[in-house]
Parts: structure tokens; C-alpha cells; sequence
């Protein structure tokens, strides 16, 4: 059944969307704003713009003849408000929840189709190679995401090595007191700084073999003994996952909404 609400209809969206839950948190929050917006309120700010419930908006309003105009003034005047980058991003948000609304025949038609992201200034291009700025860098390290993707953007970051090999770290060849591992025989030690050093003891806690890296479940039976837990049985963290995770998680950050590469996060090279 379709729903009636917009924000019944947002959760349903949230629920069925290939998302992380830091993703989740702030596409919840851009729906929340805009079902403020639609109905030509002013949303809450600060705290209360986590905590406040959403108005009442039938998921039909934006069906009507109107609806393309209403979503265009709405955007323009969010955009006045708070800036090109925020309201860039939260009709990122909104657009891929129309898109997800119209597939299943909940709208006939997507009323934010005409609305583009406005430009925005240079103010923190992306640096050579395609590699993040460092504003983009401070709000990537700033999400809210668990422990283990941290760790591995922390380490993309600060260690300069290839993300499979990082991926194909294993516990036991941790040296945390001096923030290093031993990897292949013939290549030197992996380094790492602060950022990692803080949160990789949290990672490992309890473990003293395995993979570095797991996955949420556990291995297919067959997996080799080095590519699983001893202790959970879970499986190695593919790159593919990673790197879905990863691009899922900075599509609010990104204007374009698509969100970033792994690769993006490497330093590069002087």
C-alpha cells in the first residue's frame, strides 16, 4: 500500500536503502528538514532539529500540479538560509528518496526533477590526484560511522599504503606501543599516526589473531583459517565492501551526492 505520510514514506525508504546507519541518521534528518520546508514552515535548528518530529505531509502534495514549484521555492529558500553546500545536500537526499518513491509507483512523477544543485564556491576543491580537501577530510573523520570504518579511514589516510594492504592485515602483526605492523616479507613496516593509534586498540580489543578487518557475519564454510576470526568466525572485509561503505557514507557530504572513493582519502604524494 502507499503510503500516506511523507514521513512514513521517508522510513520506508530509510529501511529499504543500501545505507549505512551514519547515512541513515543524516538522510532522516535532510527528509525531516524538507517535510518542514513543504508545508512553508521553518525548520528547528541545533539540538532540536535531531529531536523534533516532523509536520504532517501527505505524500500526495507532492503529486499535485504545484508540486515541481513548491519543491524549487523550497529549495531556493533552504539554499538562502544555509548555505549552497548544505542545501546541495539535503536535496541530494530528497531526490533519492523521490527516486525510490517513484520506482515503487508511490508518485507518478518526481516533482524535484527540474531542481538542480546550485554551483558552489572552490573554497575547498579537491586537491591533486583526486584526493579530499582538508574541510572535506575534517567532515569525513566527523561522521558518525563504527569503529572499524574509522580505523580503516584513519589508516588510508595516515599510512600511505595500498587498501589491500591494509585490508590484508591480521592482528597478530600489530605493533601498537609503536604504531606499526609487519606485513610481507621484503616490504618495510606499515606506519600509522594519531588518529589510528587512538581508535585501533579499541578495534582489536580481546583479538590476538585474524584478520584486522571483519565482515558483519560470519565466513562460508571453506573460508582458509587466515581469513577468519578465531574467536567470532567472522570472514575478511572485502575491498568492494569497503569501499561501498565508504562511498554510502559521504553522499550527504558530497554536493553531487553521490559520495567519495576510498582512494580520495589517500594523502598524496609530495
Amino acid at each position: 500500500m502507499t503510503p500516506v505520510e511523507f514521513a512514513v514514506a521517508a522510513e520506508h525508504y530509510l529501511a529499504g536503502a543500501p545505507l549505512a546507519e551514519s547515512s541513515r541518521r543524516v538522510y532522516r534528518i535532510a527528509l525531516h528538514t524538507w517535510a518542514w520546508l513543504l508545508v512553508g514552515r521553518t525548520p528547528p535548528t541545533g539540538a532540536e532539529r535531531r529531536r523534533a518530529a516532523p509536520p504532517v505531509l501527505p505524500l500526495a502534495l507532492l503529486d499535485g500540479p504545484d508540486a515541481p514549484e513548491r519543491v524549487a521555492a523550497a529549495f531556493a529558500e533552504r539554499a538562502a538560509a544555509v548555505g549552497v553546500r548544505t542545501a546541495n545536500r539535503e536535496l541530494s537526499a530528497l531526490r533519492a528518496a523521490l527516486r525510490w518513491w517513484c520506482a515503487r509507483g508511490w508518485l507518478a512523477a518526481d516533482p524535484a526533477e527540474g531542481v538542480r544543485p546550485l554551483p558552489t564556491a572552490p573554497a575547498d576543491p579537491v586537491g591533486p590526484a583526486g584526493s579530499l580537501g582538508e574541510e572535506r577530510l575534517r567532515a569525513v573523520f566527523a561522521l558518525r560511522a563504527p569503529l572499524r570504518e574509522k580505523v580503516l579511514w584513519h589508516l588510508v589516510r595516515e599510512s600511505g599504503a595500498p587498501i589491500e594492504r591494509l585490508l590484508a592485515l591480521d592482528v597478530d602483526r600489530l605493533d601498537l606501543p609503536n604504531r606499526q605492523a609487519r606485513t610481507a616479507p621484503g616490504l618495510p613496516p606499515l606506519r600509522w599516526r594519531g588518529g589510528t593509534a587512538r581508535l585501533l586498540p579499541l578495534l582489536v580489543a580481546g583479538r590476538t589473531a585474524g584478520p584486522l578487518f571483519l565482515t558483519d557475519r560470519r565466513a562460508p564454510s571453506g573460508t582458509p583459517a587466515a581469513d577468519r576470526c578465531p574467536l567470532t568466525g567472522r570472514g575478511r572485509l572485502s575491498y568492494r565492501r569497503a569501499a561501498e561503505l565508504f562511498t554510502a557514507a559521504t553522499a550527504p557530504l558530497d554536493p553531487a551526492g553521490r559520495g567519495w572513493t576510498l582512494h580520495a582519502l589517500a594523502e598524496p604524494r609530495r
